[in-house]
C-alpha cells in the first residue's frame, strides 16, 4: 500500500522527516507522535502535497507527487479547520467529490450518503459557519470518504468531537476497515488509535522509532531500560544484592525502608533473579510496580530509549 525508501524532507535547515524507510501492506495503521514529530509532513508526502528532498514515496505503486490521478484512490481528512462559513456541508462535499471526475448527479448522491454516515443528515443544508467544531469535523470526515477511496488518511480527526461523536466515528472507521478498505490514522491521543487498530508507527523528531502491533511493542519495552518500584517489608538485604549487579543503574530505599525504587538496564535479568532473592532473603513483597501495559507507557518508554535515558 505504502512504501517510503529513505525519505527525507527538509524545510531549509529544518528537518521535517529524516531517512524514513517504511513498507506497509494494505490495512489500518496508527501514526503516533507528539505535536511537531513529523506526522503532518509524512501525510503531505503521501498525498503528493510535498515532494521529498531525498528518497522516494510510493502509494499503491505510484508516485503521489507525479501522478495526480492517484488522489482519486486517497481520501484525506486534514488537521486544519473548515473555513467556508457561507457554504453548506452538502454543497462543500458535493463540490469536492466533483473534483475526482464524477458526474454531477452522482456527486451529490455520494456527498449526501457520506454526510448521513457521519451523522450530519439533519444539518447538511445549514451554512457551515453555524456549525460547532465537532460538526465541522464530521463534515471533514465525510468529504474524505465520499468519493469511495481505497485509502483514507486522517490527521487528528477527533479534534472537537464530544465522547458520543468519538464513539460514533470509531464505529464508522472500524466498519471501514472491516470492509477491506485501508486507513492511516494520525494522532497524539493514543487511546483514540487503539480503538481502531493494533498496528502502529511511532514517530518522533521526524524519525520512525518503531512499528508493529501493540503486543510487539510491549515486548520491545519489556527488554528496554525501565523503572521498577517494590513495596514490602524486609527489603534492606535486597539493596546490597542489587548494588552488585551490572544491569542496575540505581537503587533507592525510601519511606521507612518499605519502598524500593530501581532503575534497570536489563529488566529481564531482574525478573529472573527476583524469585531467587525472595526465597533467599525471605522477602515480603506486597506490590511490584513497573511500566503500565498500555500504549501511552510504551510510547514514553520508546522516547526515553531513543534519547538514551533509563526508562
Amino acid at each position: 500500500m505504502i512504501e517510503l525508501n529513505q525519505v527525507t524532507k527538509l524545510y531549509g535547515d529544518v528537518i521535517g522527516v529524516n531517512d524514513l524507510k517504511i513498507e506497509l501492506k494494505a490495512g489500518a495503521y496508527g501514526l503516533i507522535g507528539p505535536n511537531g514529530s513529523g506526522k503532518t509532513t509524512l501525510i503531505n508526502l503521501l498525498t503528493g502535497q510535498l515532494r521529498p528532498t531525498l528518497g522516494h514515496v510510493s502509494v499503491f505503486n505510484e508516485d503521489p507527487w507525479r501522478n495526480r490521478g492517484l488522489l482519486r484512490r486517497i481520501g484525506l481528512c486534514p488537521a486544519t479547520d473548515v473555513l467556508y462559513p457561507n457554504v453548506t456541508s452538502r454543497q462543500w462535499v458535493t463540490y469536492l467529490v466533483s473534483l475526482y471526475g464524477y458526474e454531477a448527479s452522482e456527486c451529490e448522491e455520494l456527498a449526501v450518503h457520506s454526510l448521513e454516515l457521519v451523522g450530519m443528515k439533519s444539518r447538511m443544508d445549514r451554512p457551515m459557519g453555524e456549525y460547532s467544531l465537532g460538526m465541522r469535523q464530521r463534515a471533514k470526515i465525510a468529504q474524505a470518504i465520499a468519493h469511495r477511496p481505497d485509502l483514507i488518511i486522517l490527521d487528528e480527526p477527533y479534534n472537537g468531537l464530544d465522547p458520543v461523536g468519538r464513539q460514533q466515528m470509531s464505529e464508522l472507521l472500524r466498519n471501514w476497515v472491516d470492509s477491506g478498505k485501508c486507513l492511516v490514522f494520525a494522532s497524539h491521543v493514543l487511546h483514540e488509535i487503539e480503538s481502531i487498530t493494533s498496528s502502529f508507527l511511532l514517530i518522533y523528531g521526524g524519525r520512525l522509532l518503531a512499528s508493529g502491533t501493540s503486543d510487539e511493542l510491549e515486548g520491545f519495552v519489556a527488554e528496554a531500560p525501565q523503572e521498577v518500584t517494590i513495596i514490602g517489608t524486609g527489603l534492606a538485604p535486597l539493596v546490597a544484592a542489587l548494588s552488585e549487579q551490572p544491569w542496575v543503574e540505581s537503587v533507592q530505599l525510601v519511606e521507612c525502608e518499605k519502598r524500593l525504587r530501581l532503575a534497570l538496564r536489563d529488566p529481564v535479568a531482574f525478573y529472573e533473579m527476583l524469585p531467587i532473592w525472595i526465597d533467599k532473603y525471605s522477602l515480603c513483597i506486597e506490590q511490584l510496580q513497573a511500566s503500565k501495559s498500555n500504549l501511552s507507557a510504551i510510547f514514553e518508554s520508546m522516547l526515553r530509549f531513543h534519547r538514551g535515558d533509563v526508562a
